[in-house]
């Protein structure tokens, strides 16, 4: 009797050094995937054909954004100190017949840029002030303070932001021209017509109290405990703790400030108070246009000015949280 044998395949086992290899890509693959969730994966991103490609996209979208974001100024700033002849022949030319200085110091004196610049100056200064007393005092109140009405006072303040800023405007100039308890004296033509209103920011106000949420509340607990009041607490443990919040709300308590048009003209009729932004539009016909866009280059310094002082606040509290580690 002939026994059949069925014949036993043994697999053939690699080497150790190749089998860890292979188990080491694998596993930084799946690492790679898992720990990427974006269009590409890491793993796909070291490829030489994907990598060149995103490269192509990176420098098309930076291109594009510089073109688009940094255009407008540039070209403010070239037609500043170009004759009005050759900005509205050849707009997108550099100096085809030469540069005209005398554009700047011509709106600085005669279309009198440096007492709407000093106008505009208090303004925003008085405005930063008056909006970030509001927002931290609000925020601290809301957020550490807590007293049993705040969920109450949180909530009207959040529903101020649904009301559309020209439903007010009826009310609150009303409120500007008679102001109560102060009888017949009126703030048109007066800075707290612009500081006041502005002042009651509850974007500003939420976006503090947020920023004071999420600050340890054992080092509140500590200062209480060394006998540190509401004040002492508020100046001595949570402003230090709190300057990348205090950064933003400056930040867009002045450029809100030193762009506002409407209110301005509304509340501030005399030219001689009046910031930038209301007179250069009301000059623009009685001068050249290099002249006026002159005038435009000087008022938007500032604003640039900030931003290039300000850009590292913007990217370090991104988060608005975080704020003290450790």
């Amino acid at each position: 009797m002939t026994t059949t044998q069925t014949p036993v395949f043994e697999e053939v086992a690699a080497p150790r050094g190749v089998r860890g290899v292979v188990a080491r890509r694998r596993a930084a693959r799946r690492e790679d995937d898992h720990g990427d969730r974006a269009i590409v994966s890491g793993y796909d991103r070291k490829k030489p054909s994907v990598k060149l490609g995103m490269s192509g996209v990176h420098l098309f979208l930076f291109v594009g954004l510089v073109v688009a974001g940094l255009g407008p100024l540039l070209w403010l700033a070239k037609s500043a100190i170009t004759p009005t002849q050759d900005t509205l022949r050849q707009p997108l030319a550099l100096w085809p017949n030469g540069v005209d200085w005398a554009n700047i110091p011509q709106a600085w004196n005669d279309v009198h840029i440096d007492q709407f610049f000093w106008n505009t100056i208090v303004i925003a200064a008085g405005s930063w002030f008056f909006q970030l007393l509001i927002a931290t005092t609000a925020g601290y109140a809301l957020s550490v303070l807590r007293p049993r009405y705040a969920p109450i006072l949180n909530g009207a303040i959040l529903a101020t932001l649904f009301i559309p800023a020209v439903v007010l405007l009826v009310p609150l100039y009303l409120t500007i021209v008679n102001p109560p308890l102060l009888g017949d004296v009126s703030l048109l033509n007066n800075y707290l017509a612009v500081w006041l209103p502005a002042a009651a920011n509850a974007f500003n106000i939420l976006l503090v109290k947020r920023f004071f949420d999420a600050l340890p509340r054992e080092v509140f607990e500590a200062a209480r405990t060394d006998g540190a009041g509401p004040f002492r607490l508020f100046w001595s443990i949570v402003l230090p703790m709190s300057k990348p919040i205090l950064g933003v709300v400056s930040v867009f308590a002045i450029i809100a400030a030193w762009k506002d048009f409407l209110w301005p003209m509304l509340v501030l009729p005399d030219p001689a108070v009046q910031p930038l932004s209301v007179r250069l539009p009301a000059v623009q016909q009685s001068i050249e246009l290099d002249v006026f866009l002159a005038a435009l280059a000087i008022s938007s310094l500032i604003p640039v000015a900030l931003f290039l002082v300000f850009q590292g606040v913007f990217l370090r509290s991104a988060g608005l949280g975080g704020a003290v580690k450790g």
